[in-house]
């Protein structure tokens, strides 16, 4: 069973709420294996009785011991930020400043772009791709299941099922503190937008800095000028009424199959559109040339962080990414009121482009930091406290 880590907030406050099982699935792309099990009647009540037992060790462990506090105060993890000497830096220029809307995108030319192993993650099978296919244990079924997926894509594609639908953007920026501000144009007079973001304060070795994305985008002082992009794709458009005909016919394998081969392809679509960004649109590695498995070990420049993922884990920050882009109007992904995207096979996320730049996780943070960043992004303390739950590193008061 792959859920191993479900989150104290959920085990001690929302599942003893509810009747049924209420289950914490670490990433989207791994949902349809407890969806399986749990539509499954000969599988439910083994799983709900697990996941049942996880709660109750959660609830035991939360009760016996106290939240582990962040080292480092947020003056003192600032003072030991990530140190960059922007006077020998150049920023390059986006090719295509704005934004840029992609409608029509072949699915066929998606396929070299897919990253199969989670698709296997997804059905609980462990392992590298293609290797799985080979192994001892699991093979034969890996391998089968590898089938059904073929034999579904090419009806996929052949009968376009799905549709992919892009916006992207590439704006001037720069940082002021733990924040980047966006602007509309090259004066930088007025800040477009404000994106807040959070610095680790947990322990480090000596000589490693604590890092904040800000860090990569070159500081308002700095009088370098920098700039940051922006993207949301999504491969679920014309989903749903395939989905009620697998149900009507309780085909729940096949509805199933289809809602992890378009997570496959939203996350495809995301590599691509990644590629054509650092080569085409900002342009900062035009001569890029890189094989599938190095796109699939980001052996390229730049990062493509998600807001509600660990470098910048407040979900409630793509509400500025879906503000800056009109991103529901451009691709009709819309977010729900927990900022969940729909359709659910969207990727979402800012485009950094520094050399250094790379993905890390803010873990968990203190009450100096929280206060900090509720008066930066003008919310109150109550409000940013429960977007950051399951980073918070104190007992919140409330």
């Amino acid at each position: 069973m792959f859920i191993r880590k479900v989150l104290p907030e959920l085990s001690v406050k929302i599942a003893p709420q509810y009747r049924e099982p209420v289950v914490y699935v670490k990433d989207a792309s791994r949902a349809v294996g407890v969806c399986q099990s749990l539509v499954t009647a000969s599988s439910k009540a083994d799983f709900a009785a697990r996941i049942a037992a996880e709660h109750e060790t959660r609830r035991e462990q939360h009760a016996s011991k106290s939240v582990k506090k962040p080292a480092l105060s947020l003056i003192a993890a600032r003072a030991n930020h990530r140190r960059i000497d922007w006077r020998q830096y150049r920023p390059i220029t986006p090719l295509k400043p704005g934004v840029q809307v992609f409608a029509g995108q072949s699915l066929a030319e998606l396929l070299d772009y897919i990253d199969w192993m989670p698709f296997f993650n997804a059905w609980e099978f462990a392992g590298k791709f293609p290797d799985i296919l080979s192994d001892e244990i699991v093979g034969e079924a890996a391998s089968t299941l590898y089938a059904d997926a073929r034999r579904m894509l090419k009806t996929l594609i052949a009968e376009e099922w799905l549709q992919v639908r892009a916006v992207l953007g590439f704006f001037p920026a720069n940082s002021v503190g733990d924040d980047i501000e966006v602007y509309a144009d090259e004066l930088r007079v007025k800040p477009l937008m404000t994106l807040n973001h959070l610095r680790q304060q947990k322990a480090k070795p000596p000589g490693q800095p604590h890092e904040c994305l800000s860090d990569y985008v070159a500081p308002k002082d700095s009088g370098v000028q920098d700039y940051v992009g922006a993207f949301a794709v999504t491969a679920g458009i014309g989903i749903e009424p395939l989905i009620e005909r697998f149900e009507r016919a309780h085909d729940d394998y096949s509805s199933i199959m289809l809602k992890a081969l378009a997570d496959r392809f939203a996350e495809a679509a995301a590599e691509f559109f990644h590629e054509r960004a650092r080569r085409e649109l900002w342009g900062y590695s035009t001569r890029e040339q890189l094989t599938s498995r190095e796109l699939i070990d980001e052996s390229y420049r730049g990062i493509r962080p998600a807001p509600g993922y660990p470098a910048c884990p407040d979900h409630s920050e793509k509400v500025k990414l879906w503000q800056l882009l009109d991103v529901e109007r451009h691709t009709g992904i819309s977010l729900t009121e927990s900022y969940a995207m729909y359709p659910t096979a969207s990727v979402s996320g800012w485009y950094i482009g520094h050399p250094d730049s790379h993905y890390f996780a803010v873990g968990k943070v203190d009450r100096d930091q929280v206060v900090d960043y509720a008066a930066r992004k003008g919310v109150s303390l109550e409000q940013a406290e429960r977007w950051l739950a399951p980073n918070l590193g104190y007992e919140p008061s409330g």
